[in-house]
């Protein structure tokens, strides 16, 4: 069968690999994709754009007109933007089963606003919090609660939309940026501003189907705890960013406290979503905080996160493709999850200068033999296929040329942590581009970003 992916990105590339690696699966296409999925076997990327023609399509409807053209079997949406826009509904619609939540579930991350009112409701462990569409009232809240505290752009913002304060005039500041100044555009006019929660994060991906015809079939299934490093620079410093890379599984958290996400934030997230009858067949990400007081959640995404999907999904020994069908037939709660013993660690390259003003079209350089002796997965997020007739020749050349802030992720397995480490950076140092910056430090002691 074909399966049709939506998204350009590292998420998206290792969504297509995974799926590729099924035996029910016989083609990919990915829309757009990127250089990696042009260069993974089974996969097929396909512009958008050439099946607008003369027409005015948005993605959402080119996608949809890809898709029956492709006769796909089902689709699988990468990214939160079409979520948000109702690509699912569409998909639905056109008669296309898809791994993604309906609108209605996609505003748990297009809204933080929705997303605290469906937590305070259903009793989803989180903090607390107040929401304002006046600049005069969160300033007055500011003052009232004090620092350090949380300010949030309601919509979706690039990851822009979070301001983590440690004084007064820190959070006032941010509020005037986003609310008054416009920084985030619509995503801040309307503001979340939270309790400061102390704890360090991390994340756990799940799949979920829930539909509102099969209430009994409903089930959320949680991957691997995984953690992100968003800082730029070793040791938790510098800017935030996407992400600089992930690990998988995590030594520092208990089965406790597993225990705890599951009765505290997971059943409650469940309890949820069928009560106000969501079609929500896809994923979910929970980012959460350790806090002494055990797990609480931060914010839901709508979809796997990136880029810890590229340090969780290659510890999956089960069909992916499988589970996607799973979640869409309502048969997830007898779907089998088992993963491979070990640890993934995946840091991720970027260009010089990023998260800010960064050159493209740097030329990227691999050494194969080193990739292969460490049994290293590259990830391509921001590069594409070099359409150029010199400057990317050679023995180690891999035919791609940057096109983004976040390049790439070299994912790499262990037996141990240590294992996975060595590894993964062994096959990092074989990886080159002109201006190419990583961090030395993904999942050692210090690394992570707490509060």
């Amino acid at each position: 069968m074909k399966v049709i992916v939506a998204g350009s990105g590292g998420r998206e590339h290792a969504i297509a690999y995974k799926l590729a690696e099924s035996n029910l699966v016989e083609e990919v296409i990915c829309v757009p994709g990127n250089g990696g999925t042009a260069h993974e076997k089974g996969c097929r990327n396909i512009d958008p754009k050439s099946y607008v023609g003369t027409e005015n399509l948005s993605f959402n409807e080119a996608f949809v007109k890809i898709a029956k053209a492709e006769k796909a079997e089902f689709a699988v949406i990468g990214p939160e933007n079409p979520l948000a826009e109702g690509i699912s509904d569409l998909l639905w619609q056109a008669g296309i089963p898809t791994v993604g939540p309906k609108s209605q579930g996609a505003a748990l991350e297009a809204s933080k606003d929705v997303a605290k009112k469906f937590m305070h409701k259903y009793g989803v462990a989180c903090a607390k919090d107040a929401t304002f569409t006046d600049e005069k009232s969160a300033l007055e809240y500011i003052d009232k609660m004090g620092a350090p505290i949380v300010v949030k752009a309601d919509g979706l913002a690039a990851g822009k939309g979070v301001v983590v304060a440690q004084t007064v005039e820190e959070a006032k500041a941010a509020v005037k940026d986003m609310m008054a100044d416009g920084r985030v555009g619509e995503a801040g006019k309307k503001l979340v501003i939270e309790e400061y929660l102390r704890g360090v994060e991390i994340s756990v991906l799940a799949a979920v189907s829930v539909t509102p015809d099969n209430p009994e079939k409903a089930c959320i299934k949680a991957f691997l705890p995984a953690r992100d490093h968003k800082r730029l620079l070793d040791g938790a410093k510098g800017p935030n960013t996407g992400g600089m890379g992930a690990v998988c599984p995590l030594s520092d958290v208990t089965a406790d406290t597993m225990i705890r996400f599951e009765t505290d934030i997971l059943q409650p997230t469940l309890k949820g979503l069928i009560a106000e009858k969501m079609d929500y067949r896809g994923f979910i990400f929970f980012g959460l905080m350790i806090t002494k007081d055990g797990p609480k959640a931060l914010e839901y995404n709508v979809r796997l996160g990136d880029p810890e999907t590229q340090a969780v999904l290659p510890l999956m020994d089960f069909d992916f493709a499988s589970m996607c069908r799973a979640i869409i037939d309502g048969t997830l709660k007898d779907f089998d999850m088992t993963w491979k013993d070990g640890f993934q660690v995946a840091p991720v390259a970027v260009s010089g200068g990023y998260p800010l003003e960064y050159k493209k079209g740097m030329p990227i350089k691999i050494t194969k033999s080193v990739i292969d002796e460490t049994g290293a997965k590259v990830f391509i997020a921001g590069a594409v296929t070099d359409r150029r007739s010199s400057g990317n020749e050679g023995p180690d050349s891999t035919g791609m040329i940057t096109s983004g802030g976040r390049v790439l992720a070299c994912s790499c397995h262990g037996k141990t942590f240590d294992d996975a480490w060595k590894n993964a950076y062994t096959a990092m140092r074989a990886i080159r581009f002109d201006g190419m910056q990583y961090r030395k430090d993904i999942g050692l002691p210090g690394a992570a970003e707490s509060n």
